[in-house]
């Protein structure tokens, strides 16, 4: 495929789970590079979204492929990574080292039967300095800060060769200060890597730092350009539930149709 098609292309996806209709009529397109904010209320579909995108759960109608695949096939097996909002928060008597954690991300069958020890450890290398953790590879994670933490969890996933990071919360107990760094670091990923990132997350201040905002309310997804620089205040309130669903949907557009009135 080429740099110009699609990453992720879904087009008329219905997805239903336990009987009920959770996403229905999705279109979205993600290309190499873009990063991507997955907002809404609790409820409204953003799990799903994203587990139907790495093939855990399977569409009832309408057509996904991932890399040109269907999700979840072995041509895809290490192009997606799954950074988890509690991937972070390590018990707290678990004692391991950036590094240690970082080696996690190359482990595969392959490499277990056949093992190439020089292969791996270059690619936890690459992956430390890729988030700037080199002078504290050695260190205990239990010792690290929220954010310094999160760059860890990060590179487990680059040290697969992940082409896409898919981070569930990644924000949630990390302080403002390596909150800003964290986001401007994913941001390098995206243009200096060509990282593709979805990220779930509540924080407005990450919203407006998205290339894309995937807006999904009420089973449906919305593209909106506008709110990585103008994000819509009222919108922005119902994302942590204070709206009726359908109440917001009707504020996410409100942009919109004045504009299209105002033409």
């Amino acid at each position: 495929m080429s740099d110009m098609d699609p990453l992720i292309s879904i087009r008329g996806l219905q997805v239903h789970r336990g009987g009920e209709l959770v996403l229905d009529d999705i279109d979205l397109d993600v290309h190499r590079g873009d990063f991507v904010g997955v907002v809404g209320p609790n409820g409204s579909g953003k799990s799903t979204l994203l587990l139907t995108i790495i093939g855990e759960l399977q569409p009832t109608e309408g057509s996904i492929t991932v890399f040109g695949n269907q999700p979840g096939s072995l041509a895809n097996r290490g192009r997606i990574a799954w950074v988890s909002q509690a991937a972070a928060n390590l018990p707290h008597n678990l004692r391991i080292t950036v590094r240690e954690l970082v080696g996690l991300g190359t482990l595969t069958w392959r490499n277990m039967i056949r093992p190439n020890r020089t292969e791996r450890m270059e690619r936890v290398n690459n992956a430390i300095q890729m988030v700037g953790l080199e002078a504290l590879a050695d260190c205990d994670i239990r010792h690290m800060s929220g954010g310094q933490r999160q760059r860890a969890v990060v590179a487990r996933g680059l040290a697969s060769n992940a082409e896409v990071l898919i981070l569930d919360e990644p924000l949630v107990g990390v302080d403002r200060t390596s909150r800003t760094d964290f986001l401007r670091f994913l941001e390098d990923l995206c243009r200096t890597e060509k990282k593709t990132l979805l990220m779930v997350t509540h924080d407005h201040t990450a919203i407006s730092r998205c290339t894309h905002c995937a807006v999904c309310i009420d089973g449906n997804v919305h593209v909106d350009e506008e709110m990585k620089t103008d994000p819509n205040p009222l919108m922005l309130s119902n994302l942590r539930g204070n709206l009726n669903p359908k109440d917001a949907l009707n504020l996410t557009f409100s942009k919109a149709i004045q504009s299209e009135e105002a033409e």
